[in-house]
């Protein structure tokens, strides 16, 4: 049996305040489980099973904000009270009953300014924790308290967003810094985050403008602007489920693609004189016409391996107001010069991409940043 942990006093009141934090005196655990709630009825006998078997011997508390649920979701939570207080962790639930939700983003924010842990293990609803993620992630915060902790994860269904599942386990240290360009989002994941709330309110409150906002990689970049590290726990310590109710299939794919090019143009595009975009389709075109007129200077060639694309010779950007239309050569990968930015989706040439960017001797990061 998990030893219990030592169990804070102190109910749900207290006055909040602006940017996340909590005046009550006496009041501080060394963990707040994070958990909005919207609807989450039917998971969340799993999920509060998983947090009252965790192993971390520390200080803990659930802080729950529930979104408007129309189901029994607050009841179900306020049902686990007793048996979470017996192992020692604390529960804080609060939320609203208005006709309409009002976000992840918003309730997010709501459970961590009612909470009061010196650091926050984000849960969804839907996922299950393994009985080691806290203690695991809790230890790894300890050393980089100016970081997101991730961890790897089992996808529910099995087999579902077989890539994507992939990408999130087996990319380097180096890559969820270099990677973070890709659309497939933060590199650590937003259900597997754990941070300082030090951290958390130096960067800034998750975005509440509500359904279609991508709080979470707004959050990602803002913490990256900060200097913030990004680091992963190497064991697999959270299910986390798929299904066709989760909150990140309201975000549109051109509301992602719009943030992806600012920050790829903020962060590196800014600091090269000159690049090649390699990919020479739809989405390397795609790219070039949603950069800035200065950008789109700094561009010197499209690059590929297709030969109808290369005998084309150049691409011609019909929509430009210049006259001539600016005119962009393309060529094979070979005779193209780095830096690049590859917009070839990652994982789908069957090894070929990474055969031929090895084959170039170019380094991730410093001679080609993946966006696709």
């Amino acid at each position: 049996m998990n030893p219990p942990k030592r169990l804070r006093t102190g109910g749900g009141g207290g006055a909040e305040t602006p940017g996340g934090e909590r005046e009550e005196a006496g009041r501080e655990v060394d963990v707040s489980v994070v958990m909005p709630v919207h609807n989450a009825s039917c998971w969340l006998d799993e999920c509060l099973q998983a947090i009252s078997e965790q192993d971390f011997t520390g200080s803990m508390e659930l802080s729950v904000y529930d979104d408007a649920s129309t189901d029994d979701s607050r009841q179900k939570v306020e049902s686990w009270r007793t048996r979470l207080e017996a192992r020692g962790v604390s529960v804080v639930i609060s939320g609203h009953n208005s006709a309409q939700p009002k976000g992840v983003g918003y309730a997010k924010n709501m459970a961590i300014s009612q909470s009061c842990g010196k650091y926050l293990c984000f849960q969804d609803a839907d996922d299950i924790m393994s009985p080691h993620r806290v203690r695991l992630q809790y230890e790894a915060s300890l050393l980089n308290p100016n970081a997101l902790i991730g961890c790897r994860v089992q996808r529910l269904p099995e087999g579902s967003t077989e890539r994507y599942t992939r990408w999130i386990n087996t990319i380097t240290q180096e890559q969820l810094m270099t990677q973070v360009f890709t659309s497939h989002g933060p590199t650590v994941v937003m259900p597997t985050w754990f941070c300082s709330r030090n951290w958390f309110l130096k960067v800034e409150p998750f975005d509440e403008g509500g359904k279609g906002v991508p709080e979470d990689l707004l959050f990602f970049y803002q913490s990256l602007r900060q200097g913030g590290g990004l680091s992963r726990v190497n064991q697999c310590l959270l299910v986390y489920r798929y299904h066709e109710k989760a909150a990140t299939h309201s975000v549109t794919e051109e509301s992602i693609w719009k943030l992806r090019v600012d920050f790829l143009q903020e962060r590196v595009l800014s600091q090269w004189s000159g690049f090649t975009i390699w990919n020479a389709g739809k989405q390397g075109r795609k790219l070039y016409r949603c950069l800035s007129p200065a950008n789109r200077k700094k561009v010197k060639a499209f690059c590929d391996v297709d030969e109808n694309k290369i005998q084309k010779g150049f691409y011609t950007y019909e929509e430009s107001k210049e006259i001539p239309r600016p005119k962009i050569p393309i060529v094979h990968y070979k005779a193209a010069s780095a830096p690049f930015i590859v917009c070839v989706k990652l994982d789908m040439t069957g090894g070929v991409l990474e055969e031929n960017l090895n084959a170039l001797q170019l380094k991730e990061g410093t001679d080609y940043y993946h966006f696709n």
